[in-house]
């Protein structure tokens, strides 16, 4: 039975762990990464007056 619940777990893991990365690496979301990625620099220029 324990071999079971741990083989289910690490199935129901992994399943999980591909969804988030599919969802991350999609293209759905790679403006607003991006967009995000360019926000140091973007606050950056704003306080020196850049």
């Amino acid at each position: 039975m324990s071999t079971t619940l741990n083989i289910i777990f690490t199935i129901l893991s992994l399943l999980v762990f591909l969804g988030i990365t599919f969802w991350a690496y999609s293209r759905h979301n790679k403006e607003r990464y991006e967009e995000m990625g360019r926000m140091p620099f973007d606050q950056d220029n704003e306080t020196t007056g850049n």
